[in-house]
């Protein structure tokens, strides 16, 4: 039997385009697994010539979902490209901002990509295992309800930011836009619907996945187990932090193994080049490139949900707190190596996000009209927060008009994908045997990425010059002659 191949084209429930190869032995076994991009998109490319002040408001048209993150990096890269510092009535805007998109955010994703698994199945009829057949399984009621308390969140981003999807009210160095006390009162009202969403949520995932052994030896098992890594913004107690904070990196046993700011993550981190794909693998700089393996003295890691409970020693709110501890005693080991466990993190990231919100929200002073520092000469800022998907990182370097001439954005996708190659391939090789595959068995492979919360239209932002290209010659008995490629 020659080599055969199996094709998950397109991939479903993420953002963006990508597929799965999966080639087999023959013996119809998994002989090996590729993760592949096949979008591009030229974001750092056009960025080039642009004042830093518009770069906030164009960045956060990459993708209509994770608009709130990197509009929130941009500005921060933009404050340091001038030297300032936000006043602190601006910083507590743009987090009130940020906790409002990880509320939002968070509830798109568990709700719509990763909880049809569970609650409809994870081999159930591929037209059932959407956001309309969870609907259907929980009720309209309660569908209705997640919706409603979702555009609180909504709500909020477009009451700070200007718009509810492509946010512009950001300027370096503050806001261009005060908050009333008669909106203060009314985004502490929507705060409370979104801790309610919160709480909800963790409710379903713990009726829907808890108390199903069958799912719960899944979540606990090792098919999806990646063996890595993490790297997560925590802040000086080493709690999780989205807006600002230090990057904390720890290893396969939770070991402490580096921090950084800012411009400082060029010692941290590098990049490896893929043939594949558009999509470059980072890995940690000071233990240097082992390849796409997990298992320790691995290089890769991971970011997002599970990588920032990881990563920290626990959460700054107290129903978060409360649901951190039971997700670890639960595991009984940290840090947690199962992939699926990213899907409980998100849940209690959503609580967190949403008790912040309420916390700076109650705040009196994010209405004073203090919302603007001085800028000073521009020349190169980084900005770095907690995306929703992981750590964000937007690095500019200006003229002296501030006018942008070199930009690189590192955005969580990339971040994981050295992991997400080696979660599918692990699904792939347990789930596909004697080349015996169907509808059920793809979708238990694709479980293998949907935890990262993939965002490949954040991922593929730039181009070399020229796409890679790659020319396979064959004499005439079938055999490979040469390969000729342009990268």
């Amino acid at each position: 039997m020659t080599l055969k191949k199996i094709e998950i084209n397109p991939m479903t429930r993420l953002e963006g385009h990508g597929k799965i190869s999966v080639f087999l032995d023959e013996q119809g076994n998994v002989d090996n697994v590729f993760f592949q991009t096949v979008e591009l998109r030229g974001y750092e490319r056009f960025l080039t010539g642009m004042p830093i002040e518009e770069v906030p408001r164009t960045v956060s048209t990459i993708c209509g979902v994770c608009r709130c993150v990197h509009f929130t990096a941009a500005v921060k890269a933009a404050d340091a490209v001038y030297h300032v510092q936000p006043t602190p009535t601006a910083r507590k805007i743009r987090e009130l901002l940020l906790n409002a998109h990880y509320v939002e955010d968070h509830t798109a994703i568990l709700y719509a990509l990763g909880f049809p698994d569970f609650v409809v199945g994870p081999t159930a009829d591929a037209g059932a295992r959407n956001l309309i057949g969870l609907i259907q399984a929980v009720g309209a009621d309660v569908g209705k309800l997640v919706l409603r308390k979702r555009y609180a969140a909504v709500k909020v981003i477009e009451m700070l930011g200007g718009k509810p999807i492509h946010p512009v009210a950001a300027l370096p160095g503050g806001w261009s836009k005060r908050v009333t006390e008669q909106e203060r009162t009314e985004i502490l009202a929507l705060a409370d619907e979104m801790v309610e969403l919160g709480e909800l949520t963790l409710k379903v995932f713990g009726d829907v996945v808890l108390k199903n052994q069958d799912y719960m030896d899944l979540v606990t098992g090792d098919v999806y187990k990646v063996v890595c890594n993490y790297m997560g913004t925590v802040d000086d107690k080493n709690r999780v932090q989205y807006y600002d904070g230090t990057q904390r990196i720890v290893d396969t046993e939770g070991k402490e193994i580096g921090r950084f700011k800012g411009k400082d993550y060029l010692k941290h981190i590098a990049e490896r080049v893929l043939p594949w794909s558009y999509l470059k693998v980072p890995y940690l700089k000071n233990i240097g490139w082992k390849g796409i393996v997990d298992g320790e003295g691995t290089s890769l890691y991971s970011v997002g949900p599970l990588a920032r409970l990881n990563a920290a020693d626990g959460m700054d709110t107290p129903l978060a707190q409360e649901a951190y501890e039971k997700m670890y005693a639960t595991f009984g080991v940290k840090p947690v190596h199962n992939i699926l466990a990213y899907h409980w993190a998100r849940a209690i990231e959503l609580l967190n996000a949403a008790e912040k919100a309420r916390q700076l929200a109650s705040d009196e002073s994010i209405t004073s009209p203090d919302i603007r520092a001085e800028l000073w000469a521009p020349d190169e800022g980084v900005g770095v927060i907690e995306a929703v998907r992981g750590v964000l990182i937007h690095h500019y370097k200006t003229d002296d008009r501030g006018i942008v001439q070199e930009a690189n954005l590192i955005v969580a996708t990339t971040h994981n994908n050295g992991p997400i190659n080696v979660a599918v391939k692990r699904a792939a090789e347990h789930f596909i045997k004697n080349g015996k595959v169907d509808d059920g068995i793809l979708n238990l492979v694709e479980m293998a990425y949907r935890p990262y919360d993939i965002c490949l239209a954040c991922a593929t932002h730039t181009l070399p010059g020229r796409l890679p290209l790659q020319l396979d010659v064959y004499d005439c008995k079938g055999e490979l002659y040469k390969s000729l490629r342009n990268f």
